[in-house]
């Protein structure tokens, strides 16, 4: 079965690093005359490099090596050996040779490493022992076999005969075409005298007990293995056999011309070891990523509607059309340039001196030396997403527009049409508008990718993708300075009317806007995160889509900017509730989470064609999250309403209905277990925090009720202090000094901070005070705080979640530790990216940012410790 990558992508890399690697990219990047690579074979190797289980196997003389002998003279050629090797190094990659040679003697002519399978006597013998089950009949006819040969051939010049352990060989290399003639005759003979097959591969005759079986070898192999696909390269006929059983994305490689057969055809060994260096770096580049930008160095923009994701390179890696949770059009972040992106570099090869946001906007500015991008989404109209891309400078651009629908999924083509590039064969029109510039389209069959070079010393280029837009579209090139005006004063006049605080002001500023940027303006919802599947683990399986809207992050999300000034968004956000409700069969039957368009999520599946960021399979679409039962959602929806109705000085009858429609959801299920806020992929339990959320819910209730005068349920107040005396009673562990994750479970959660931050215990009780100290000895590590230690049932680890260093900082400040929660903040300050965004999480081992990005939690518990601290001053001495 396949290997979990998490699992073996340590052992990968250190052994990777062991070999002699820059020989084989010297050897890739060397000349090649006449060798066979056609454009359609490298295409069909780029595809194979992308399986998800790749086995590689061959032959070995002719193939590996360029003869075949029965001395060491026959080694495989060393750039052969060192890239079968390396690709047996990759995670979910194996490799094999499949000989006529006796597995001894290809074990020890050959030496290959361990990591690479050996199959001998034409694919029967697979290991040593092999030869010892032989019956004495079997032995008998080969001796006698053996003593016919050495009469009838042995004496010729250049004939030698070997004895293996199912055949007997006649080795003819060295002798004249005329004695090969000759003696190629008289063996046949031989073996049908002595009823044995008789096989020709290359220079050697077999007489063999056993008919050739490469193909069934080859077969063996892939189910032992559990591969996807297979390449398998061979010189001679008995290798057709193998080549036989091919099929799909398979790909099969004959060397030399001794098998006329069509397909791809290699001169000689040393271009197919060329091919297995050529595969090593594609399948490499395709299961590490290639060159992994570190994720809080990412830019978002948005309008709204749409975001993407830009590289301190300008290069737009990440965009989905038309819905957040649509496919991709550029998925560079999860799969390198085969899953598409949208790059603009200088001609003159110069560093990128800054990048960096227009102040108070989401419109993104790269500079290098002589060129500058600027880049931003337009506002559309609903279903159409318009990037806009301006180049100005002194120097000269080269352009490449690589789009790949569907998570590179769909095949298309495109053509130039005046001025724009048109997309031919998706389900809804991408265009491209590009005055004034002449671009170069190549295709490799599937997927097509157009280049242009623009000499902004004529002025300033401006590129318009639209995508979904049914309508003609005219380019206004003139008017594209007045249109990003307006987008830039829409923005800062939102800006202007926040209540920042002192304390990391421009941060602040950035964390709104970003916030604002994930809230999808036609529908109210709000997005957890823009992207899908960046890992929690480098090389992990914890990848997941958070393109959707948690009732949880999104009241959170939403609250946040109340908090700032800022109330359409929660409007928004509760009237997109409130149409989820008119639909569901009871408040306390709504999901976790939901699409942006309000409609429950499909199956969570795979995309399999993509690496993923850094080599971390699998990519998802889709959450599972959407089955589970999280009784917590309720108490953010309620703590939305009355900070709303406190920001507002007012209260809707909607809202007050929406208040009710949560408290009866509490009133209903908070008995009841459940999975949680980080929604483990194990049976339900009593989480404290779930509990301590569904007290928030009443108790919020009852003070909006008496705040504005309406009349609290009779159950409210009652069922409010039940949960309160319960979660205190089962919610503490004495052996762990501490409020833990779930009744009767010692592990720790930092999520229980919330016991006190939620005003459910006076943050002056020694309970949590213990608490506080828990969380901050067993899941602190400098500047990030984990979630949780214990075995949630996923494989593979995790970072600090920077949401948890933000409950701890409020912590800190709750119980009067005013130093460490400063302390604590400003090392969290230190993480965010270059252009002020923060990812969901921080691995301290190896510093490396982890998880969607940018992510909502991060920044709205930032936002939130900014206020708290300028709210407090340092305690005096």
């Amino acid at each position: 079965m396949p290997t979990r990558l998490n699992q073996t992508v340590a052992d990968s890399a250190l052994l990777t690093k062991s070999l002699p690697l820059e020989l084989l990219r010297a050897f890739v990047q060397s000349d090649a005359v006449d060798d066979g690579l056609t454009p359609r074979f490298l295409a069909d190797l780029k595809l194979l490099a992308r399986t998800p289980n790749l086995l590689v196997a061959c032959n070995y003389g002719g193939t590996l090596c360029t003869a075949e002998g029965i001395s060491t003279e026959t080694l495989p050629l060393g750039s052969a050996a060192v890239a079968l090797r390396a690709l047996a190094a990759l995670p979910n990659t194996h490799t094999a040779v499949i000989s006529g040679r006796s597995l001894r003697d290809l074990a020890a002519v050959s030496r290959l490493p361990a990591e690479v399978h050996l199959v001998g006597s034409h694919g029967a013998e697979f290991d040593m022992g092999y030869a010892h089950g032989l019956s004495l009949a079997t032995e008998s006819v080969l001796q006698k076999a053996s003593l016919a040969l050495m009469e009838a051939v042995g004496f010729e010049k250049g004939i030698s005969i070997e004895r293996k352990p199912v055949a007997v060989a006649v080795h003819t290399r060295p002798a004249q075409p005329a004695v090969v003639v000759a003696v190629t005759r008289r063996a046949e003979e031989v073996a049908r005298e002595h009823n044995l097959h008789f096989i020709i591969d290359g220079s050697v005759l077999d007489l063999s007990v056993v008919e050739p079986s490469k193909g069934e070898a080859l077969e063996r192999l892939r189910a032992r293995l559990g591969v996807s696909a297979a390449l398998y390269a061979g010189d001679a006929p008995s290798d057709e056999l193998a080549i036989a059983t091919l099929r799909g994305p398979d790909l099969a490689i004959r060397v030399g011309d001794a098998m006329p057969a069509p397909g791809h055809r290699l001169r000689d060994p040393e271009s197919f070891a060329r091919v297995l260096a050529m595969l090593f770096e594609l399948r490499r580049a395709w299961l590490f990523g290639e060159d992994a930008v570190g994720l809080e160095r990412h830019s978002m923009i948005g309008n709204g509607s749409s975001t993407a994701l830009i590289t301190p390179e300008a290069k737009i890696c990440w965009m989905s059309h038309p819905l957040p949770d649509s496919g991709s059009i550029f998925a560079h972040i999860l799969g390198g340039d085969a899953a598409g992106h949208f790059s603009v570099e200088p001609l003159k090869p110069s560093p990128v001196l800054a990048q960096r946001y227009l102040d108070s906007t989401m419109i993104v500015e790269t500079r290098w030396a002589d060129v500058t991008v600027t880049d931003y989404l337009e506002p559309a109209p609903e279903g159409i997403t318009s990037l806009v891309r301006v180049l100005s400078g002194t120097g000269g651009a080269r352009i490449v527009f690589a789009p790949r629908p569907d998570y590179a999924n769909a095949s298309f083509s495109m053509e130039a049409r005046g001025d724009e590039l048109h997309i031919m064969g998706t389900s809804d029109p991408i265009i491209l508008s590009a005055p004034v510039l002449d671009f170069s389209i190549t295709t490799d069959g599937r997927h097509a990718t157009a280049t242009a070079e623009a000499n902004l010393r004529n002025g300033p280029v401006v590129l318009t993708l639209r995508c979904g837009d049914t309508e003609p579209f005219t380019a206004d090139p003139q008017g594209e300075t007045g249109r990003r005006a307006a987008v830039a004063l829409a923005s800062r006049r939102w800006v202007r009317g926040l209540e920042l605080p002192a304390v990391k002001t421009a941060l602040v500023r950035r964390s709104a806007l970003v916030l604002r940027a994930l809230v999808h303006e036609p529908t109210g919802a709000v997005l957890a995160a823009p992207t899908t599947s960046l890992p929690e683990g480098i090389g992990g399986t914890r990848n997941w889509d958070y393109r959707y809207c948690w009732l949880r992050d999104g009241s959170m999300t939403v609250k946040a900017l109340v908090d700032l000034g800022s109330t359409a968004e929660a409007e928004g956000f509760l009237d997109w509730l409130g149409r989820i409700l008119d639909n569901a069969p009871g408040p306390e039957w709504l999901h976790p989470l939901y699409s942006v368009s309000g409609s429950p999520l499909s199956t969570e599946a795979t995309i399999e064609s993509l690496p993923g960021y850094a080599g971390s399979r699998p990519v998802r679409i889709g959450n599972a999250a959407d089955h589970q039962v999280q009784l917590d959602v309720f108490g953010p929806i309620a703590e939305l309403i009355h900070a709303l109705g406190v920001r507002t000085g007012a209260l809707t009858d909607a809202h007050w209905v929406l208040l009710e429609q949560m408290a009866a959801a509490v009133l209903a299920r908070w008995h009841e277990p459940d999975h949680g806020i980080w929604e483990a992929r194990r049976p339900p339990r009593h989480h404290v925090y779930s509990k301590v959320m569904c007290w928030v819910t009443l108790d919020r209730a009852l003070r909006t009720a008496e705040q504005f005068g309406r009349e609290p349920h009779a159950d409210w107040a009652p069922t409010a202090a039940t949960i309160r005396e319960e979660v205190l009673r089962e919610g503490w562990d004495g052996g762990a000094a501490s409020y833990t994750v779930a009744y009767d479970s010692p592990d720790l959660d930092a999520a229980v901070l919330h016991i006190g931050l939620s005003g459910l215990l006076d943050v002056a009780d020694q309970r949590f005070l213990d608490t506080v100290a828990a969380v901050e000895r067993e899941l602190r590590e400098g500047p990030t705080v984990f979630r949780y230690r214990y075995d949630d049932g996923l494989p593979g680890l995790e970072g600090g979640f920077h949401i948890c260093t933000t409950w701890l900082i409020e912590a800190y400040l709750a119980v009067g530790r005013y130093d460490d929660a400063l302390e604590l903040f400003n090392q969290l300050v230190s993480l965010f990216g270059p252009t002020g965004l923060l990812p969901e999480e921080y691995d301290p081992a190896t510093e490396m940012h982890l998880g969607n990005h940018p992510q909502a939690y991060s920044h709205l518990g930032f936002i939130r410790c900014a206020q708290l601290l300028d709210a407090q001053s340092a305690p005096e001495e």
